[in-house]
């Protein structure tokens, strides 16, 4: 079950995609919890209450395929059913690809405008307002990405990065609250310490049922982003900074 949840958790990516349109929000402090906690409320219990129905349908070996949802209802002869709920997941996964693009087309802007990344990828579209290239970038490699890898390996090391990110976040308000008690907080979380623990524990709890491939793998992708962070982004960043006070007083 464990096992199946590592995995599951893909279904959870997503909701944290909504804090990279901060900038774009008008009153981010406020709305940007409310959204992601509501929305991440209202699907689980969705999630639970789909999964109950379905497993009392048919026996839950028999979801083990890419559209379980019309195993499940082409058992009860519901075929008409079976075809929107088709249609109605081809939208769903159409969307949520649209929503993890502009995420990381805002992320991408952000580190661009750190200096982490080429200025170019910093660029504004001068009608839409938009990171335009970073568009195409994202595009490009979600393709190549999706046209040569297994749909399986893809979703793992989507797990596993995101459960590692997360860990990441709850590690960082613990340390935050320590070391800058006093920073502006326009949003806190609740229950500290005791909700970044059990995240922490949560996620690492699920990674550990990856298969060691795909930690093998995740090794090497954060590998390869400490090497372009220090050989590339490091650098930049300390020229910036190099160039602040000459700036300054000009």
């Amino acid at each position: 079950v464990m096992a199946g949840a590592g995995l599951v958790f893909f279904a959870f990516i997503g909701f944290d995609a909504v804090s990279t349109a901060a900038e774009e929000t008008k009153n981010p402090q406020k709305d940007l919890p409310f959204a992601i906690i509501a929305s991440l409320v209202v699907c689980t219990v969705l999630y639970l209450l789909v999964a109950a129905v379905m497993t009392g349908i048919v026996p839950y070996q028999l979801l083990n395929v890419p559209d379980p949802m019309a195993v499940a209802l082409n058992a009860i002869h519901q075929n008409w059913a079976s075809a929107i709920i088709s249609v109605g997941a081809l939208a769903g996964m159409t969307s949520c690809l649209l929503v993890f693009s502009m995420g990381q087309t805002r992320i991408l802007y952000t580190m661009a405008k750190d200096g982490f990344l080429p200025n170019r990828m910093a660029e504004i579209h001068p009608k839409f307002s938009t990171p335009y290239l970073n568009t195409w970038v994202v595009g490009w490699v979600t393709g190549i990405g999706a046209a040569l890898l297994p749909i399986d390996i893809l979703a793992e090391l989507c797990n596993i990065g995101t459960l590692f990110a997360f860990t990441v976040v709850c590690l960082g308000v613990l340390i935050l609250r320590k070391t800058q008690p006093s920073v502006p907080r326009p949003f806190r979380c609740p229950w500290g310490p005791v909700i970044p623990v059990l995240g922490i524990l949560s996620n690492l709890y699920l990674v550990t049922f990856l298969p060691v491939a795909t930690w093998i793998r995740f090794g090497v992708w954060v590998a390869v982003g400490i090497a372009i962070y220090y050989l590339y982004g490091q650098r930049r960043i300390d020229a910036r900074l190099a160039e602040e006070p000459v700036l300054a007083e000009v």
